[in-house]
């Protein structure tokens, strides 16, 4: 194997012998820029930081204010989709119940909304107006982002997030 390198992160890697067959997947991502037939490689987006990622999410994202999140859910017209952990949902409060938020936690939420999915909640599909919402509004931006791009294209998220519920006196569940 040689390896030609001036800079490690753009280190060309050229397979002399290989125990894979040369139209591996594996040995096409990883030889060849050119090569995304079965990943994006160095295709993906990449990020000057944090904030740069949720600059690009949020471009894509129609945000919604707390009232208007409040408006929609209340009239049957969205769901709101509470991603933040157990642990945090119980020291901050909760949306109340009547509102029949919908808790699913960030690390299952693509799985839980892919309308193509085994894993998918019955009120996941292609048209679901999911408000998705975290405790300040930062996670939930991403999130409503990645829901976007797996096609559930009325996804949006809540600025502020319940912080900003809970500010707005907008209806909360008693404290435990």
């Amino acid at each position: 194997m040689t390896v030609t390198t001036e800079n490690p992160r753009t280190a060309v890697v050229h397979a002399t012998t290989s125990t894979r067959p040369a139209g591996h997947w594996e040995t096409q991502l990883f030889s060849s820029p050119a090569s995304t037939t079965h990943a994006r490689g160095w295709e993906a987006p990449t990020y000057a930081g944090i904030d740069d990622q949720l600059a690009d999410a949020r471009s894509r994202l129609r945000r919604i204010s707390v009232r208007a999140a409040y408006q929609e859910v209340l009239h049957g017209r969205a769901l709101l989709v509470d991603i933040r952990p157990a642990a945090q949902r119980a020291a901050e409060g909760e949306v109340a119940a009547h509102l029949a938020p919908l808790v699913v936690e960030r690390n299952v939420l693509e799985w839980r909304f892919d309308p193509r999915h085994e894993a998918r909640l019955p009120q996941a599909g292609w048209d679901t107006r999911a408000l998705v919402l975290c405790q300040e509004g930062f996670t939930s931006s991403l999130a409503a982002d990645a829901l976007l791009r797996l096609g559930v294209t009325r996804s949006t998220d809540v600025v502020g997030g319940f912080r900003a519920w809970r500010e707005a006196g907008l209806p909360v569940q008693p404290q435990r």
